[in-house]
C-alpha cells in the first residue's frame, strides 16, 4: 500500500494571500509617500527588507531624507522605534546597554541591567559610518543572531527587528568605512539618489507650509510577522534557484564561469547571505507582480541591492574606480547563457 500524498498547495487560497500582501504593501508605500517626495525604489527596498526579514544601509549624501524615512516608516508601522545617532565617542554601551548599580528604596544595592536603544522592533542607526570602527561591530551580533550578550548574559531582541542604517559616502570627511562582516549583515544597500527638479519644489511646498504632512499608522505588530511568513512561502523552482547561484558565481573571480569584469577587479565575491536576499527579495517581487512563484527576472531586480555591498574589489578595482554595480550587471548577463 502506498503512502497518501501529500496534499497540494491551495492556489485559491495562495491568490488571495498574495492579494492581500499586494494591497498591505501598497498600502503602506502611500501612507510614506504622505511624507517622503520620490524615492519610490528607496521606499520599495526599505519594505522589502521589513518583510523578508532582514536589515537595509541607505547610502547618500546628507540632506536627502535617509533619515526621515526611517522615522517614517515608524509612524506608519506599529512598532517600538529607536534611533543611535552614531558619532566618533559612541561606545558600545550607548547601544547594547550596560549593567549598573541601582538602590531600591530600602537603601540595597543591586546590579541592574539597562537596556540600551538596540532593543525596539525598528532601529535607526544615523550616520553609522561616522562611529569607530568598534562601535560598529557591536552592532553584529544583534543583526545577524537577534540578541545581545552584555556581562556574560545574553538577552533576545523582540521580534520584528529590523536596522536601518545610514550613512554618507565612505570619501567625505570624518567617516570610517564599514567592515567587510558588518556588511555581509545587511540585506540591502540602497543609494539614495538625488531628488529631480519637480520633486524639489514638492519638497518646499511640504515643509515650508504651517502643516506638516504626518504618515498614518496602516499595519500592526501581527500583520508585520503574517507577512514575512507567506513570503517565505512562496514556491521556488529549482531552474530559477540555479539561475540566482550562477548569477552569485559569476561575481567570484576563482569561479570558471565568472565575468570578465569579477576576474580582473575583485578580490572575494559576495557571500551565500546575497544569495539568501536575492532569493526572499525575489519572492516578494513575484508577490508584488500577482505571482505565486518566482521568476528570473525577480531574482535580477533583487541582484544589485543585495549584492552592491558584497562585492569586495581588488586594489585594481579601487584604483579605477570600478562600480560594483557594472560588475553585477555584468554577472546577471553571464548567467543567462
Amino acid at each position: 500500500m502506498t503512502a497518501p500524498s501529500a496534499p497540494a498547495p491551495n492556489l485559491q487560497d495562495a491568490e488571495r494571500r498574495g492579494t492581500e500582501f499586494r494591497a498591505k504593501f501598497k498600502e503602506l508605500e502611500d501612507s510614506i509617500g504622505q511624507v517622503m517626495v520620490g524615492q519610490k525604489s528607496i521606499i520599495e527596498g526599505v519594505l522589502v527588507c521589513l518583510f523578508a526579514s532582514g536589515h537595509a544601509l541607505l547610502e547618500g549624501v546628507p540632506g536627502l531624507g535617509k533619515t526621515m524615512l526611517v522615522r517614517t516608516l515608524g509612524q506608519a508601522v506599529d512598532l517600538d522605534f529607536s534611533r543611535i545617532q552614531f558619532t566618533p565617542d559612541l561606545m558600545p554601551a550607548d547601544i547594547v546597554g550596560t549593567t549598573i548599580i541601582a538602590e531600591d528604596e530600602s537603601g540595597k544595592k543591586a546590579f541592574v541591567f539597562q537596556p540600551g536603544p538596540v532593543f525596539a522592533h525598528l532601529l535607526l542607526a544615523d550616520e553609522i559610518n561616522r562611529a569607530t570602527p568598534k562601535t560598529q561591530s557591536a552592532l553584529l551580533e544583534a543583526m545577524q543572531e537577534k540578541h545581545v550578550t552584555v556581562g556574560g548574559t545574553t538577552r533576545v531582541l523582540a521580534e520584528p527587528f529590523l536596522v536601518l542604517a545610514t550613512q554618507n559616502p565612505l570619501e567625505m570627511e570624518g567617516t570610517y568605512p564599514l567592515p567587510e562582516a558588518q556588511l555581509d549583515r545587511f540585506f540591502y544597500k540602497l543609494k539614495v539618489p538625488f531628488p529631480t527638479e519637480e520633486e524639489l519644489h514638492t519638497i518646499v511646498d511640504r515643509t515650508t507650509e504651517a502643516k506638516v504632512p504626518a504618515a498614518d499608522n496602516v499595519l500592526d505588530h501581527a500583520t508585520v510577522l503574517e507577512m514575512r511568513q507567506l513570503v517565505r512561502e512562496v514556491p521556488l523552482t529549482r531552474e530559477v534557484q540555479s539561475f540566482a547561484v550562477r548569477l552569485l558565481m559569476a561575481t567570484h573571480p576563482e569561479h570558471e564561469h565568472s565575468c570578465p569584469l569579477a576576474k580582473r577587479h575583485v578580490r572575494f565575491g559576495p557571500s551565500p547571505r546575497g544569495l539568501q536576499a536575492m532569493i526572499l527579495a525575489g519572492k516578494i517581487h513575484a508577490l508584488l507582480d500577482s505571482r505565486w512563484h518566482v521568476a528570473e527576472a525577480d531574482i535580477e531586480r533583487a541582484a544589485l541591492p543585495a549584492l552592491r555591498h558584497r562585492v569586495i574589489l581588488n586594489f585594481e578595482g579601487e584604483a579605477e574606480g570600478i562600480d560594483p554595480d557594472r560588475i553585477i550587471t555584468e554577472a546577471i548577463a553571464s548567467a543567462k547563457i
